[in-house]
């Protein structure tokens, strides 16, 4: 094994750690919504994290958009973007492939879940936005650093998706 692979191994390993106990402390610490214990509640409650956890993808691409136009790259087939910018760019398009499997897996889950157990939905939405932002502030140190925030997300959205599937078909 490589350094650089060495060290994105131990990145994504704290990455995943960290998302795992973030989601139990959260989940522990929320209470769950006294709401009816209907699926047009459970989505309501539901729709308000997704907006939260869309908000780094905004500001990256603000942050994307106000670079482009104070720079050479405001022509953005130009191909005159800097180091930061091709990164901003490449974290915003992760940030909304993860979005779109962490909307769908989310929602999925605010209607299976038991109903105390929906300080789940908050604790997700809000370990996301973490995630998201370490991935960020990782990849513009270097792109190895990437690996945590990465990681952490992407296992966040693979335990959803089987949390999902785990309650749909029990």
């Amino acid at each position: 094994m490589t350094q650089d692979q060495k060290t994105v191994l131990t990145g994504a390993a704290s990455g995943i750690l960290a998302m795992t106990m973030l989601v139990w402390l959260l989940s522990s610490v929320i209470d769950a919504p006294q709401i009816p214990d209907a699926a047009g509640d459970r989505l309501a409650y539901a729709l308000p994290w997704l907006v939260v956890a869309v908000v780094p993808l905004f500001a990256m691409l603000a942050v994307i958009g106000n670079a482009r136009f104070l720079s050479e790259a405001i022509d953005p087939i130009a191909g005159k973007e800097d180091r930061r910018m091709v990164v901003d760019g490449r974290v915003a398009d992760n940030t909304l492939q993860q979005f779109t499997v962490f909307a769908v897996g989310l929602l999925a889950l605010s209607v299976s879940l038991p109903a105390v157990s929906l300080s789940v939905i908050p604790a997700v939405a809000i370990t996301f936005v973490i995630a998201r932002l370490a991935f960020w502030i990782g990849y513009r140190i270097h792109p190895l650093y990437r690996a945590p925030g990465f990681a952490s997300t992407a296992y966040l959205n693979l335990g959803i998706l089987i949390a999902d599937l785990w309650l749909w078909l029990s």
